[in-house]
């Protein structure tokens, strides 16, 4: 039979391009060691160095040409020259000087075709208050350990046009921020991540994936975004009713809830208001639970002559 020339596959091309744009293990010590870089504690960094990690990360992260990806601690590039032959843009917060100067040259170096499709801002994630135009429509971030539950928080009352999240963070965390009420490490971060998105757990990730390797694993976890619960109160005033509950986790929330209503006379009354149970405790609740505490005593009290 006579030589027929394939047809030319856009995945298989794009599978190419972003094995060819990824950074191994060597070329990430070789840049820090360029750049007299070493990772510390204080940024809480710790470079991603293995290529299937990255791949699965912008996998799971199921991000599209329509997306603008912002992506927080990018740190040497290894996630961001994963995520940039994927997406429309990445938009990096980067708070290592050193770190927001390099990146886009080595983009430039390992993928020019993409540079143009970086944005750099030199801040810390949580002073955000503004990101330049187009704004984003996912978080996808190795977070530092130290500052993940707030950095997720904060970008996510911060920049609204966030639809879903996927990070990589300690996995004692992510099992956190993805526990179910009732479970045993289900407190203030679960509650507050669910006031603004449904948040299940990834999948686990080895320690042996970054350098310098951690003395924990990893775990992803993903956030859609969705409406919060419908009722009069803030945000602001059901986080004070869920931060007032996990206080003191032993105790039950007619005692947990005595300080924030002024007694537990006044915490009993908000809560049989609200329909729940003055002898349970903070972690049987959900953030539904909590939003109706908070209407309910916004409501006795607006009422109270």
């Amino acid at each position: 039979m006579p030589d027929v020339e394939r047809e030319r596959d856009p995945a298989a091309e794009r599978t190419e391009t972003h094995e060819t744009a990824l950074l191994g293990p060597a070329q990430i010590r070789a840049l820090a060691d360029r750049l007299g870089i070493r990772p510390t504690k204080q940024w809480g960094q710790n470079f991603v160095i293995d290529k299937g990690t990255v791949r699965r990360i912008v996998r799971t992260a199921d991000v599209g040409t329509g997306d603008v990806v912002l992506e927080v601690g990018p740190g040497l590039g290894s996630l961001t020259l994963g995520l940039l032959p994927q997406v429309r843009r990445v938009t990096a917060v980067e708070i290592d000087p050193a770190l927001a100067t390099q990146l886009p040259r080595t983009v430039t170096e390992h993928a020019p075709e993409l540079a143009a499709r970086l944005e750099v801002v030199h801040t810390d994630a949580l002073r955000v208050t503004a990101l330049p135009d187009p704004q984003p429509t996912a978080l996808v971030a190795n977070l530092p350990y130290n500052v993940a539950v707030p950095v997720v928080l904060h970008l996510l009352a911060t920049v609204p046009t966030l639809r879903s999240v996927l990070v990589m963070v300690q996995l004692e965390v992510a099992e956190r921020l993805a526990a179910a009420p009732g479970s045993r490490v289900y407190g203030v971060p679960s509650v507050k991540a669910a006031w603004y998105a449904d948040v299940t757990g990834a999948g686990r990730i080895g320690r042996n994936v970054f350098w310098p390797a951690p003395n924990v694993d990893s775990g992803l976890v993903r956030m859609v975004r969705r409406d919060p619960p419908e009722v009069s109160a803030s945000r602001e005033q059901v986080f004070a009713v869920v931060d007032a509950a996990f206080a003191q986790r032993r105790k039950t929330l007619r005692a947990a809830l005595a300080g924030w209503a002024g007694s537990a006379a006044l915490a009993e009354a908000h809560l049989r208001a609200a329909g729940v149970d003055p002898r349970a405790r903070g972690e049987v609740l959900t953030v539904g639970d909590f939003a109706r505490i908070a209407e309910a005593a916004g409501q006795r009290q607006s009422s109270t002559p």
